[in-house]
């Protein structure tokens, strides 16, 4: 069995997709979850109605900075 990732131009493709798989010949399954592209999705979306303050992405920089020289230090 080949695995194949088909990008859909024409609407009339994904009927005759239907109609291969109805005649057994193809199976279609649905595209896995990718979490990455839901979180960076959800980030978005939370952004979009509350935007982060310079404040508080300096705290957050400020605290990536403080673990990462207290990692190389160590």
């Amino acid at each position: 069995m080949t695995t194949y990732q088909i990008d859909l131009l024409n609407p009339k493709a994904g009927k005759l997709l239907q109609d291969l798989a109805d005649l057994k010949l193809i199976a279609i399954r649905p595209a896995p979850i990718d979490g990455f592209l839901d979180t960076v999705n959800r980030l978005r979306t939370k952004a979009a109605t509350q935007p982060p303050t310079l404040g508080e992405i300096t705290k957050e920089v400020e605290a990536v900075r403080i673990k990462r020289y207290a990692k190389n230090k160590a």
